[in-house]
């Protein structure tokens, strides 16, 4: 007997994302219609009319009226951003249309860092110290009188492109001048945040806000430091180890940081470090996890006939979307981790070696390489794309990490 269709979702996939498979998956295997939305037209999307539309994901509000005209063809009954700028798209969308998401002054908020860190330090929410400069400025005089050390941060960029540290006047110099190079690069605004280093270790935050709770799937340890110079991340191991007691504050900045802002529905990801002052809110998104990493989380079902009877974090974030019933929110019993395959260096990849032997890794369960043959590979600061993910699951979160290194050793790659 077919399950009645909890109505159409507009799934926001811009062109260059890694997330498409893990949503159209996952909506397939809640019964849902789907409508994927991207800033480039289709060939095919004369022949799916229903099934694919373009909006202008630069003007929200272009995109929310073009969302109306489809809208009126084809009902829309729920809308998910999965990166940072489709979050103020479908923010936009889902207040044209009257659907649950988050108001567009919350997801602006959360999208842009000089936004962000002005609500939380308003609303008591521990930050660093921060000021808003243009990379244009007096570059001497800048380096003379701000706090060392220090990080420079692009109000935009993803995935720490752009984020440097500098611990003197020399290096916030030729930070500077490399983060204008990026941001020229990467047509973007030339402010920036500088902010102060806040030592001690990061954790990424996973959630759900319901109604403007914050419900918490996962918190992620990162156990290779992020002191910089540049912060590009690679192991992300759950459940936590820090002692229950930082937990508990990190999780309580996070809820602190999710009211600061206003956000009142769909999924968040934020990055916090803790140290002997308490917790600190280095960065909240209102999106999911990026990249592949959301495979390493999984849940509780609650439902027979599903093969390990688990849910992935993808199907919770559908089911909220459309007011469908969501399961316990219980991540399953076992640690789980993901390595973000650190790029090897700066040239043309030319192969892969060793894949077989790092999948044959004990509680390694996939080693999915992204990047082809023939592409660049960038390192950080300039860079944002890994070439790769590795996954594996286990018992304690030190085995899980302890697999995630051997099969990262065993990997070769071939650069020119």
């Amino acid at each position: 007997m077919l399950r009645p269709s909890p109505g159409r979702l507009l799934l926001l996939l811009p062109t260059a994302t890694y997330r498409a498979t893990a949503f159209v998956e996952a909506a397939r295997r809640l019964g849902v219609e789907l409508t994927v939305a991207s800033e480039l037209p289709s060939t095919f999307e004369q022949v799916q009319p229903a099934g694919l539309v373009t909006l202008d994901f630069s003007d929200p509000e272009r995109a929310a009226q073009q969302a109306a005209e489809f809208a009126r063809r084809h009902p829309i009954a729920g809308v998910i951003g999965v990166d940072d700028d489709g979050a103020v798209v479908a923010a936009a969308i889902a207040e044209r249309l009257a659907l649950k998401g988050n108001p567009p002054a919350a997801a602006l908020a959360a999208r842009d860092k000089h936004l962000q860190r002005r609500e939380l330090a308003r609303h008591g929410v521990p930050v660093p110290r921060f000021e808003l400069h243009n990379v244009d400025e007096d570059v001497t005089q800048l380096a003379a009188r701000v706090h060392y050390p220090c990080v420079l941060k692009p109000l935009r960029l993803a995935a720490s492109r752009g984020v440097i540290r500098a611990d003197d006047a020399p290096g916030f110099g030729a930070a500077l001048e490399r983060l204008r190079t990026i941001l020229e690069q990467a047509g973007c605004e030339r402010s920036i945040l500088v902010e102060d280093f806040v030592p001690g270790p990061e954790v990424a935050l996973e959630g759900l806000v319901i109604d403007g709770r914050l419900e918490v799937l996962g918190l992620f340890d990162k156990p290779d430091p992020l002191d910089g110079p540049f912060f590009e991340e690679t192991i992300y191991v759950t459940p936590s180890r820090l002692p229950t007691p930082a937990q508990q504050a990190l999780v309580a900045c996070g809820e602190a940081a999710v009211a600061a802002l206003g956000v009142r529905e769909g999924p968040i990801h934020a990055e916090l470090r803790h140290n002997a002052r308490g917790p600190w809110l280095i960065e909240l998104a209102a999106r999911p996890i990026g990249g592949r990493c959301s495979a390493a989380l999984r849940f509780t079902a609650g439902e027979t006939g599903r093969e390990n009877g688990l849910a992935s974090l993808e199907e919770l974030i559908i089911r909220h979307a459309l007011g469908m019933p969501l399961p316990a929110l219980e991540r399953e019993e076992r640690a789980a981790g993901v390595m973000m395959i650190p790029v090897p260096g700066a040239g043309v990849l030319r192969e892969v070696r060793g894949i077989a032997e790092a999948r044959a890794v004990p509680l390694v369960e996939d080693v999915a390489i992204t990047a082809h043959p023939g592409e660049a590979l960038v390192p950080w600061p300039e860079g944002s794309r890994y070439p790769g993910f590795i996954f594996a699951r286990g018992e304690t979160p030190e085995a899980v990490e302890r697999a995630l290194r051997a099969a990262h050793g065993r990997l070769t790659f071939v650069l020119e």
